[in-house]
């Protein structure tokens, strides 16, 4: 079974959109590009971001 965790080989920032492109099983830029387009139409993406940067575990501690 496969864990929502952040990624600590394709990480920019904190690891966020890296671990949720491992997860869904595509690629990371994907991931990033519908991050900032969720960002620029809503501006709730930062908020997002932020929380995924505090709830998602690091694979140290699974």
């Amino acid at each position: 079974m496969k864990k929502l965790c952040k990624s600590r080989n394709d990480s920019m920032i904190d690891g966020v959109c890296g671990g949720i492109a491992e997860y869904l099983g595509v690629d990371s830029t994907i991931v990033r590009l519908l991050w900032v387009i969720f960002t620029l139409m809503g501006g709730s993406g930062i908020l997002a971001y932020i929380i995924a940067m505090i709830v998602m575990k690091s694979p140290e501690q699974f």
